[in-house]
């Protein structure tokens, strides 16, 4: 019997533990379409290896595939916003970052996917959907940085000429990538959640160059997570976390779309709207080694307490691949990966494309393999 390149090359991974703890079902699809729906664009994706299924967040729907791509159903029903997703093996459950920047709040979903059997079940009319506080982004996100007293609410005016809201710590917009892995500086350990903010793209800011990123212990979130309730948003969540880091990227629009960590090259993947600043590479997807170890040391372009001195943070130096600004240093790819990366190890990964027809919103995956180029760093396999 003839095998495809992509059964031989799974059958590899799992006889070598690369996939999921060699309990990866035995084939993946090359392609799946995800649906045209009535909603948001895809946002992110995450895959249940063991399971054998996909989920895809269009923002205000989530919907449930499997493999085979036969739709098993969909969650629905919310006016916040629905980012990026991330597969938890532990307990089963896709997490994703869901914003309400007029309330000012910040959630983390946590979502009890099994339940997802049919199409059109409404999050409200359940429990299905639980939700974890953030205060560290919402304390950002509300920081009044020009001290005029006054919190200028959600501002994406640089997309224009115009120039935007001097608040939002950091360009703080909120959150969008999420995804789970080791302790920055480690290659294994407790497997934490990492939450990238969102970033405003203010062109005429210079304290908006670094990606952020905050790392998170979950194991207790079980008591801490409540359910949603749009009309009255709870604030239970963690007010410690594992770790705030930063990754000096040059400026993105809307910072970390997608984030994932790849354990085969124990490397963490962002994928961003690309930046605008004319300066600096603007690239669209960028890479952290896990074994990278943080250090403290200047927020180029934030201001300090005190004169001539920028704030200190713990930095993250970009990965030592791809292509290089010969004149910031700052290293990346020209490869789009803002609405939909999935890393299903041994360099294979999950790319999604969006489209809108006919008033609805599609997307595509396509299963690709790493291949570290400056020019090309995914290929078909």
């Amino acid at each position: 019997m003839k095998h495809s390149l992509l059964q031989i090359v799974l059958a590899a991974c799992v006889a070598a533990g690369g996939i999921a703890n060699a309990a990866a079902p035995a084939q993946l699809p090359m392609q799946q379409h995800g649906g045209s729906w009535a909603s948001g664009h895809v946002q992110g994706i995450a895959v249940d290896l063991q399971g054998g299924y996909i989920y895809y967040s269009f923002t205000n729907l989530l919907a449930r595939y499997d493999l085979q791509g036969r739709l098993v159903g969909t969650l629905e029903g919310w006016t916040g916003h629905l980012g990026d997703l991330d597969f938890n093996p532990d307990d089963g459950k896709v997490y994703g970052s869901l914003e309400y920047k007029k309330d000012q709040a910040f959630y983390i979903a946590m979502i009890d996917v099994q339940r997802i059997d049919r199409v059109g079940i409404q999050a409200a009319d359940s429990d299905i959907l639980r939700t974890v506080y953030l205060p560290e982004v919402v304390s950002d996100y509300t920081a009044d940085i020009n001290g005029d007293g006054r919190f200028d609410g959600d501002d994406g005016k640089y997309r224009g000429n115009e120039t935007a809201s001097p608040d939002h710590r950091y360009g703080c917009s909120g959150i969008d990538g999420v995804a789970f892995g080791p302790r920055f500086g480690h290659t294994d350990g407790p497997q934490l959640l990492t939450v990238a903010y969102g970033i405003y793209g203010n062109t005429e800011r210079s304290d908006n160059d670094h990606q952020v990123l905050l790392q998170y212990d979950i194991s207790d979130w079980q008591t801490q997570a409540k359910p949603l309730i749009e009309a009255a948003p709870h604030h239970s969540g963690p007010r410690e976390l594992e770790g705030k880091y930063f990754v000096r990227t040059g400026n993105t629009s809307y910072g970390v779309q997608n984030l994932s960590y790849d354990a085969s090259q124990q490397r963490w993947f962002m994928g961003v709207y690309q930046g605008r600043k004319p300066t600096l590479p603007n690239y669209l997807l960028f890479a952290v080694d896990a074994a990278a170890t943080p250090r403290q040391g200047d927020l180029i372009g934030v201001p300090g307490n005190s004169p001539n001195r920028w704030e200190q943070g713990l930095l993250l130096p970009l990965a030592d691949a791809g292509l290089k600004d010969p004149a910031t240093g700052i290293r990346g790819w020209n490869q789009k990966a803002d609405v939909g990366l999935q890393a299903v190890g041994d360099g294979l990964f999950y790319l999604a494309t969006n489209f809108k027809r006919d008033g609805k919103q599609g997307a595509d995956l396509q299963l690709m393999r790493w291949t570290g180029e400056p020019e090309q760093p995914f290929v078909a396999p």
